[in-house]
């Protein structure tokens, strides 16, 4: 009689040598069948076709960062809206309370970022972000 966990010991064996397998093959092929292309022209920076204008490594205020983080999130959270939209007018008192509270953090986050001076262009923030 064989033991009740050798399928979940099959599957976690597979599972592994799956991926380590397509690894190994992949360093394989590149050793064996790729050939090494070294020269002025392989090496060169490449920006859609165009010669690059600036240094490769650009650095960027972090201010960016926090800006598009925000983006995403307040943008995600519209999504999450939708359901609320579209079925408002068979929607009960829960559930419309829960709109209300989803709402409630979402202006919440947005006057903290206002207040922390991530939405000012004009100057650098006055608090750090922790």
């Amino acid at each position: 009689m064989t033991h009740p966990y050798l399928p979940v010991l099959v599957f976690f064996a597979v599972a592994l040598a799956v991926p380590i397998g397509a690894l190994v093959l992949a360093r394989v092929w590149m050793r064996f069948f790729t050939p090494i292309k070294k020269g002025k022209h392989k090496n060169a920076l490449y920006e859609c076709g165009v010669e690059p204008l600036d240094e490769p490594q650009v650095r960027f205020h972090s201010q960016y960062y926090l800006f598009g983080l925000l983006f995403l999130l307040f943008d995600v959270e519209t999504v999450f809206l939708l359901p609320f939209a579209v079925a408002f007018l068979k929607m009960s008192t829960a559930g419309f309370l829960v709109a209300m509270l989803f709402l409630l953090l979402l202006a919440e986050g947005l006057l903290w970022a206002w207040m922390r001076g991530l939405l000012d262009w004009r100057k650098r923030p006055a608090a750090r972000v922790q």
